[in-house]
C-alpha cells in the first residue's frame, strides 16, 4: 500500500486546529473534482461514515470512510482521529494527529495508507507522491481562517 506521511506546523493551538482539520466537507472542497457526502448525523464521533466522491459525470470513484477512533485534543494534549477506508475502489486507513508544541501552536501528522483496486503495485510510488501533494495542499488550506 502506498504510504503517505505529512507533517505540518501551525500557529493555531490544537483545540482550534482540530475542527478545521475534521471538517469532512471542507476536505472535499480542497481536493479537485471531489465532494464529501456525510452519511450519518452530526456531530462526528466513532461510527461516523462519509464518502469522498471524486470524478466527473459518470466517471467517479468513492472513498467511503468510517471514523473508528475519535479523540479531540484538550488543552495541552494531543488529538487523534483514525478513519478506515471501506469502499469498493479505495481501501486502507488514514489518521490525523494534532500535537501541541511547547513553543505554542500545533504540529499535525497526517498518515495514510491506501490501495486503489485494480491499480498495479508498481504505481504505488506515484500514488504516494500525488497523495502527498493533494493532501498537503488540502491540509494548508483547511487551516486558513
Amino acid at each position: 500500500m502506498p504510504a503517505i506521511r505529512i507533517v505540518h506546523r501551525t500557529s493555531l493551538p490544537p483545540v482550534e486546529a482540530w475542527p478545521m482539520l475534521t471538517d469532512w466537507e471542507g476536505h472535499g472542497a480542497q481536493v479537485p473534482l471531489t465532494r464529501t457526502i456525510i452519511e450519518t448525523p452530526p456531530p462526528t464521533r466513532v461510527g461516523t461514515i462519509f464518502t469522498a466522491r471524486t470524478g466527473v459525470s459518470r466517471i467517479t470513484f468513492d472513498d467511503r470512510m468510517e471514523v473508528v477512533e475519535w479523540r479531540p485534543p484538550t488543552e495541552g494534549s494531543s488529538g487523534l482521529v483514525r478513519l478506515e477506508k471501506r469502499g469498493r475502489s479505495v481501501t486502507g486507513w488514514a489518521e490525523i494527529e494534532v500535537r501541541p508544541l511547547h513553543t505554542g501552536g500545533a504540529e499535525i501528522h497526517w498518515r495514510e495508507e491506501l490501495r486503489l483496486r485494480g491499480l498495479p503495485r508498481a504505481l504505488d510510488p506515484l500514488v504516494a507522491a500525488v497523495g502527498r501533494f493533494l493532501f498537503g495542499r488540502a491540509l494548508v488550506r483547511l487551516l486558513r481562517p
